[in-house]
């Protein structure tokens, strides 16, 4: 996702957002104080739990055990089989790749994609975790990643279940696009397809900026774009949320569950990773600000990416309130691919962004009827009987 500054161009947005923290704000001091008053030796106590969970950040980790099978330099392929053998077609998720760590897809026990998959009864689950970008990997392309996904599709035997979430929504499309006789079913949450559809905040943002803006934010970097700046972008998207989030804590010190799971997300959130400058850069010039991939003029390596080249089972999940990939960028993908209408299934998550891949509402309610399409499409006789049709 682009990097975003402030535009003339949303005054109205903006005028909401700060209201809205004032609003938080007040509620959040009224209410802090109204308890400090009944316990005043603990206010300076406080101020140094508050400030040190605030600046102490750790390298995120993921929840379920497994095994790396296969690495890159710039992704590893992990191997949640647990030893399976049952026979299924394997299951590939392609994570986000926007400055924070690929394990937000096994974020916690209650709390992942990948055992949700696992409880479909698509034991055969991998997924990639994409590796923050080094000096050494500044250069990565969309060449290199797609030859990953690529290679790891020729490790679990030439035809997958491909899901992707945000990033990798994208970019599962594109590799199913170029090679749909690899892909069993196709499934995307929260990725933007039609870059310019719905309320697209994040393309009125790019639009307020020229390519130089970006090029030289990786010039900055020397050659990376610095997670801190995704992060920066991030934040100031949604800035009430960064505020309503840090009064919460000021109140919940005392909680320990609570500061537990404060302490998880914002390891995930707040410990970013680099990206390749000339991966990003080709993301904003021909997705964000071209829309390439749906008006079918994205090249690569001098082929066309076609949509209509994907007919396999579709599924498409979209969050109501995702305020960075509004539902209309999401679904756009069904009217574009050639797979029959009733085998493009959608389905609307009442949360946000982050929400639809790891939030109990979405992985309980809106998961499991998908991944039993997939199941029932992932079954050796329904894979034969496809296969002499």
């Amino acid at each position: 996702m682009p990097v975003t500054a402030c535009s003339r161009s949303l005054p109205r947005q903006g005028l909401h957002d700060a209201m809205e923290i004032w609003r938080l704000a007040a509620e959040g001091t009224v209410d802090y104080w109204s308890q400090a008053a009944r316990r005043p030796d603990r206010v300076a106590y406080d101020a140094l739990r508050f400030w040190s969970e605030v600046a102490s950040r750790r390298k995120p980790d993921w929840s379920t055990p497994h095994e790396i099978v296969r690495e890159w330099p710039i992704a590893r392929l992990r191997d949640f089989t647990a030893g399976a053998t049952d026979a299924v077609i394997p299951t590939l998720v392609l994570p986000p790749q926007a400055g924070h760590d690929s394990c937000i897809v096994d974020f916690r026990p209650e709390q992942s994609q990948m055992q949700t998959i696992r409880q479909a009864g698509l034991t055969n689950a991998f997924s990639l975790d994409w590796i923050g970008a080094t000096h050494k990997t500044k250069d990565a392309g969309i060449d290199d990643y797609l030859d990953v996904i690529g290679q790891s599709v020729e490790l679990l035997g030439g035809r997958v279940n491909l899901i992707g979430d945000c990033q990798g929504g994208w970019l599962a499309t594109i590799y199913a696009a170029l090679h749909p006789e690899q892909i069993n079913t196709l499934t995307i949450a929260g990725a933007p397809i039609d870059f310019h559809g719905g309320e697209p905040l994040i393309h009125a943002w790019v639009e307020a900026m020229k390519l130089d803006f970006y090029r030289g934010l990786v010039a900055s970097g020397g050659g990376v774009l610095r997670g801190r700046y995704m992060l920066a972008g991030f934040v100031a998207l949604e800035p009430q949320a960064e505020v309503s989030k840090h009064l919460h804590l000021l109140t919940g010190l005392s909680d320990a569950g609570f500061l537990a799971r404060h302490r998880r997300f914002e390891d995930w959130y707040k410990h970013t990773q680099d990206i390749s400058g000339a991966f990003y850069l080709w993301i904003v010039e021909h997705l964000f600000r071209n829309n390439e991939l749906l008006h079918g003029e994205l090249q690569i390596q001098g082929e066309t990416v076609d949509l209509g080249r994907i007919a396999c089972p579709v599924n498409l999940i979209a969050g109501a309130k995702d305020h960075i990939t509004p539902p209309d960028q999401v679904y756009a993908l069904g009217d574009a691919v050639s797979t029959p209408s009733a085998k493009v299934r959608r389905r609307l998550s009442d949360g946000g962004h982050l929400g639809l891949f790891m939030s109990h509402e979405a992985l309980r309610t809106h998961w499991p009827p998908l991944l039993q399409h997939v199941y029932e499409h992932s079954k050796p006789a329904a894979a034969a009987s496809r296969s002499a049709r």
